[in-house]
This record gives C-alpha cells, sequence and structure tokens, in this order.
C-alpha cells in the first residue's frame, strides 16, 4: 500500500512539473531566437522523457498486481514461509534452494505465465531484482498473449 501512495505521489509531482516545464518551454520557443527555442524545446523533452518512464513504471505495477490477484484466486500463488533474517529480509540460502524449484517449473512449461510469476517471486526473494523484474514482464506478456497450445 505504501508503494502506491509513493507511486500517485511522483505521478502528481511529475503532472505538476510538466505544467512548469511546459509553460516554460513554450516561453523560451516563443522568443523566437535560435539559442532560447533550441532550450524550450529541451526542456519539453526531459519532462516527456520522464512522464513515459513514470507511465512504463505504472503500467507494469498495475499489471504485476492484476496477475497476482487472479494466481492467487487460482490457488496459484507461494506460500511466504521462507525463514528471514532479523532484519526481516527473506533467508538467502532458502530462497536459492526454492529458487530451483521454480526454475524448473519454468523449464517444463516456460509459455506458463503462472511459472513465471512464480519464478520472479524466487528471483525476488533471491535478490536479484533486475532478473526478477525480466521474468515479471514475461510473465505478463505470456499473460496478456497466450501462445498458441498444441
Amino acid at each position: 500500500m505504501r508503494a502506491r501512495l509513493v507511486a500517485w505521489l511522483m505521478a502528481a509531482a511529475m503532472s505538476v512539473y510538466l505544467v512548469f516545464a511546459v509553460w516554460r518551454a513554450v516561453l523560451l520557443i516563443g522568443d523566437g531566437e535560435p539559442v532560447p527555442i533550441l532550450l524550450g524545446l529541451a526542456v519539453l523533452a526531459l519532462p516527456l522523457l520522464g512522464v513515459w518512464v513514470l507511465w512504463r513504471e505504472l503500467a507494469f505495477g498495475f499489471a504485476t498486481q492484476r496477475l497476482g490477484r487472479e494466481l492467487g484466486q487460482l490457488q496459484g500463488l507461494p506460500v511466504d514461509d521462507l525463514p528471514r533474517t532479523p532484519s526481516g529480509r527473506v533467508d538467502k540460502a532458502a530462497a536459492d534452494a526454492r529458487f530451483g524449484v521454480y526454475a524448473e517449473q519454468v523449464e517444463a512449461d516456460p509459455d506458463d505465465w503462472q511459472a513465471w510469476y512464480r519464478l520472479a517471486i524466487g528471483y525476488d526473494d533471491a535478490r536479484d531484482r533486475k532478473r526478477a523484474r525480466s521474468a515479471m514482464r514475461t510473465a505478463i506478456r505470456l499473460h496478456d498473449n497466450p501462445a498458441p497450445r498444441s
């Protein structure tokens, strides 16, 4: 819930920033001189890039949440029973052991979005965020565009 609030606050801040940046860009472009026009275009490009990045991250989060709810309804979510360190992080050795199970599920059926979702959780538990996000993107793609089964 906290992450969602932070995401919406960032989106609101980005919106306010975008309004001010567009206003300044229009003023600079309206000057008519080459240097202010180029500066105005640059001022306009950076917030638009930021909006694109923010939209991409929000869409990823919403898709992840949607798949998690669906997998939960299908009783396919892994049980969160791994031992934890005193700081609350999942024990790395236990996460690595469970990761092997998720990897085998993906190897057995590489077109199963549920297996890829669990693999993403396994990567996240093993503290490999980059591969966790990649596996989650694969799960989203497979869920939204299922491969025909033979």
